[in-house]
């Protein structure tokens, strides 16, 4: 699990003992007897850690004091961070096409996009409990209206990530910004993730190609949305995993975090109804608007 080369200078075990609460003594007795966490050697015979072993041994004291056995917790970590660093698609509409199929897709404009966006940040990310949630805006410019909403929203989240091509507004104290790369697919995608265990729900949209002459508001999105645990798990990771390549420090211990399947649970027809609701309360204003 560890890549840190010989030639790398890593951490030490000293420093993976500060930076995880973890004594030397108990990082070599669990190398010893489970072979975690697994160094690499320098030609002195000195142990280095990679930076993913920190998340590594942290989860593993963090199921332990759920009542986890100490090698039920190792083995669940290892297979965690394996799962973390495995390849992630770039975009989070082809995923849940790909992934849940029982998504349909339907089109809608951008107007009513934005009334199904502002329902599932009302009624689910402003509500959940411990929620991380994702926003994705194709470009800055697009963000900039919705910042101040995403403030608040991040207020109230575990954490929160909004990701867009161009710079991020240097006024942001809470929402973590990820740039979006030239060739990104998210640059023609829009999404909102509200990834909790109470409340989750998804929102992944792609716009149709050819409208560069169609008012704002006007253009045609194929859209999926759905309620499904995992189906919002797999959105968040594909998310995740782009904020993280793009060294936004924040998203690695969530992408640690999200590794994990999310527990089943049934669905709660009171909490879509009202998300519902919501949405033609919005679509009816917007179209008054």
């Amino acid at each position: 699990m560890n890549n840190v080369s010989s030639s790398t200078a890593g951490l030490t075990i000293g420093d993976l003992a500060e930076r995880t609460g973890v004594a030397p003594a108990t990082l070599r007795m669990w190398e010893t007897r489970h072979g975690f966490p697994e160094p690499a050697r320098r030609d002195s015979g000195h142990r280095r850690y990679a930076e993913s072993d920190v998340e590594a041994v942290r989860e593993v004291v963090r199921r332990r004091d759920e009542g986890v056995r100490l090698d039920r917790a190792i083995t669940l970590a290892v297979e965690q961070a394996r799962a973390a660093a495995a390849p992630a698609p770039d975009s989070v509409f082809a995923e849940l096409r790909r992934r849940h199929p029982h998504l349909q897709p339907q089109r809608l404009t951008k107007a009513t996009l934005l009334a199904l966006s502002w329902a599932i940040e009302d009624e689910f990310c402003a509500r959940a409990e411990r929620a991380t949630i994702f926003g994705s805006f194709q470009d800055e410019r697009f963000y900039a209206p919705a910042a101040r909403r995403w403030e608040e929203l991040a207020r109230v989240s575990r954490a929160a990530f909004a990701l867009a091509a161009g710079g991020p507004d240097p006024r942001a104290a809470r929402v973590h910004h990820v740039p979006l790369a030239e060739d990104s697919p998210l640059r023609r995608e829009w999404t909102v993730v509200c990834d909790s265990p109470d409340l989750p729900a998804v929102l992944a949209a792609w716009e149709l190609p050819g409208q560069e002459d169609v008012p704002d508001r006007e253009r045609i999105f194929e859209a999926v949305w759905g309620v499904d645990p995992r189906a919002v798990r797999d959105a968040a990771r594909v998310c995740a995993r782009i904020a993280a390549d793009a060294g936004v420090d924040a998203a690695r211990p969530v992408l640690f975090e999200l590794a994990d399947d999310p527990r089943p649970r049934p669905v709660d027809l009171a909490t879509v109804s009202t998300l519902f609701n919501r949405v033609v309360a919005y679509v009816d204003r917007f179209g008054r608007g």
